[in-house]
C-alpha cells in the first residue's frame, strides 16, 4: 500500500485504541544510570548514551521552510520539553509553562507499537485527564488532559507550536525494527501523521537513541523523508500547505553520532536539538561536569565531552548552525563521598522524588553548598565540604554563557529537558534565556484540524467543548 493511501485510510478510519502502561515511575535505567523525569524517559546526552534522534513526494524544502522552524533574521528558538508524566509525582501544571518565553513545546513522549503504530503512551495525561474547568461529561467526543490544554495555549498564543516528541530512551530499541521493514515504516508514519491531526500539533520530534550502525543510520533517513512526505501530503490536503516541523533529538557524544547520515537526514529536518548534557553520571568511576561547553586540559576526567566538540562536528558534516538547537538540563547529577571535581566517588545520593543522584534544578543548589564556576571550560557544580556531595548542573551563569555561545556560533537557539525543573520568576532558567537571546521566533502555529477525531479540536474550542463540525479545511488560521 502507498503511504499516501495508507494516510488516506487512516482520516476514513479511526485507529482502535491500543494497550498502554501508565506512568508508574521509572521505567528503566538508560546506560548512563538514570531519568531526571519519574517516568524515566528522557531524552539521552552522553554518558553512555546522548540521543538521537528523505525527502519525498513535492515536499518542500525542509532546510528553507516558510513556517517557523528555522529562524532567519536575528531569530532565536527556545524550545521546551513537556511530559505528560510530569503532572504525577512532579505535580507539574501546565499553567506554569512559561508560554511567552517559549516558541516551541516537545510533547513527550509517544510510544511505538510491534506493528510501528505510533500511539499515545498514557491517554489519560494526554486526552483523559480533566482539568480546571473542563467538563469530561459534555456531549461528544473530546479531547481533555494535556492535549487539550496545549492546543487552547496555542489558541492563546499564536507563536507557540506544539510538537510530539517519539520514542525517548527507554524505547527507542522499537525503532530498529520497525524503521527496517517497509510496511512497519508506513504504519508509522501514516500514525504519525494521524496524531498530528487528531492532537492539533505542529509537527513531529523523532527521539532515536541511537542509530548507531550503518543499516540503523539508512533506515532512519528513510523514516525521516516519509514522514516529511505524509507530514505534507496532509498539509496540502487539509492544512492550505502550512509547513509542520519536523525535529530529532541529536546525540552529543561522539560515540552516538558517528554513524549518523548528517546530510541524508538533514535534507528533511528543520532542527536538531542536540542534547548537550549527561556527560557525567553514574556510569563513570569520576565525577565530572554533565554540561560543559569547553574540556579541562588539568582534569581530563571531569570533561569527557564538550558542547564546543559536538557543535563542531556537526557544523564540519555539514547541518547549518542554525538549525541546531543547543539543549540545557533542567537538572544536575549528584555524586557522594567524594574529594573534588574529577575525583572518584562513593554512591549517589537521594535526589528529587526519590531519583537517585538526579536534583531537579528549582532543588539546587544543596542547602549547605557552595556554588563553583569554572571559568575554563564554562560550567557550573556546587559542593558541600562537611557531606562531600557535588552536583554537577546549570544555573543562571552558565546559562548566560551558553546564550552568548549560542549568538557566538549563530546556533538556532535552545532547548531544554525538562519543563518541570525549572524555577519559577527571576530565578527560570527558560525564561531568563528568552530574554538574554532577545528576537524569537514568532511565526504562527496551525489552528485549524478539519479531520481531527475530537470534535473540540476540530471545532478550534468553540463552546469549548462543540460537538457540531464547523471547521473547514482553510489551513492556518
Amino acid at each position: 500500500m502507498r503511504l499516501s493511501t495508507l494516510i488516506a485510510s487512516l482520516f476514513a478510519v479511526q485507529i482502535l485504541a491500543f494497550p498502554f502502561e501508565a506512568c508508574k515511575g521509572d521505567k528503566g535505567r538508560k546506560p548512563d544510570g538514570s531519568r531526571s523525569g519519574s517516568c524515566g524517559n528522557k531524552p539521552g546526552g552522553v554518558g553512555g548514551g546522548g540521543g538521537g534522534a528523505g525527502g519525498g513526494g513535492g515536499r518542500r524544502n525542509a532546510s528553507h521552510p516558510t513556517n517557523g522552524s528555522t529562524p532567519m533574521n536575528g531569530q532565536h528558538r527556545n524550545v521546551l520539553y513537556v511530559t505528560n508524566w510530569s503532572i504525577y509525582g512532579a505535580g507539574y501544571n501546565p499553567d506554569n509553562i512559561p508560554i511567552d518565553k517559549i516558541t516551541h513545546v516537545l510533547y513527550a513522549f509517544a510510544d511505538i507499537l510491534p506493528n510501528g503504530t505510533v500511539v499515545s503512551s498514557d491517554p489519560w495525561a494526554d486526552t483523559g485527564k480533566s482539568f480546571g474547568k473542563d467538563k469530561v461529561s459534555e456531549p461528544g467526543n473530546n479531547a481533555y488532559g494535556l492535549v487539550k490544554q496545549l492546543y487552547m495555549k496555542k489558541m492563546a498564543n499564536r507563536q507557540l507550536k506544539v510538537i510530539m516528541s517519539i520514542g525517548g530512551y527507554n524505547w527507542s530499541p522499537k525503532f530498529a525494527p520497525v524503521i527496517a521493514n517497509e510496511k512497519l515504516r508506513a504504519n508509522f508514519v501514516a500514525s504519525s501523521v494521524k496524531m498530528v491531526a487528531d492532537f492539533g500539533l505542529d509537527g513531529l520530534d523523532v527521539d532515536y537513541e541511537y542509530p548507531n550502525t550503518t543499516e540503523t543510520s539508512a533506515n532512519t533517513v528513510k523514516l525521516l523523508s516519509e514522514l516529511r512526505t505524509g507530514l505534507d501530503q496532509y498539509s496540502a490536503k487539509y492544512a492550505n500547505g502550512y509547513h509542520f516541523t519536523l525535529g530529532f533529538a541529536a546525540p552529543a557524544g561522539p560515540q552516538n553520532y558517528a554513524k549518523l547520515d548528517f546530510k541524508g537526514m538533514d535534507k528533511s529536518l528543520d532542527f536538531w536539538s542536540l542534547m548537550a548534557f549527561d556527560f557525567a553520571g553514574s556510569w563513570e568511576n569520576t565525577t565530572g561536569h554533565q554540561s560543559n561547553v569547553f574540556t579541562s586540559k588539568k582534569t581530563p576526567l571531569s570533561t569527557r565531552a564538550s558542547i564546543d566538540k559536538a557543535v563542531k562536528d556537526y557544523t564540519k558534516a555539514g547541518i547549518p548552525a542554525r538549525k541546531i538547537n543547543l539543549g540545557m538540563p533542567l537538572y544536575g547529577r549528584a555524586f557522594s563521598n567524594t574529594k573534588g571535581m574529577g575525583q572518584s566517588y562513593r554512591g549517589l545520593p537521594n535526589g528529587t522524588l526519590a531519583q537517585a543522584g538526579i536534583f531537579v534544578y528549582k532543588d539546587l543548589p544543596r542547602p549547605g553548598s557552595r556554588v563553583v564556576w569554572d571559568n575554563v571550560v564554562k560550567a557550573t557544580y556546587s559542593y558541600d565540604n562537611r557531606t562531600q556531595q557535588l552536583v554537577s548542573y546549570d544555573d543562571l551563569k552558565s546559562a548566560l554563557y551558553k546564550q552568548e555561545y549560542i549568538k557566538k556560533k549563530k546556533l538556532g537557539g535552545a532547548m531544554f529537558w525538562e519543563a518541570s525543573g525549572d524555577k519559577m520568576g527571576d530565578e527560570s532558567i527558560v525564561r531568563n534565556m528568552a530574554d538574554w537571546m532577545g528576537k524569537l521566533d514568532r511565526s504562527k502555529n496551525l489552528i485549524s484540524y478539519p479531520v481531527s477525531k475530537y470534535d473540540n479540536i476540530r471545532n478550534n474550542m468553540k463552546g469549548r467543548n462543540a460537538t457540531s463540525n464547523t471547521a473547514k479545511p482553510t489551513g492556518p488560521k
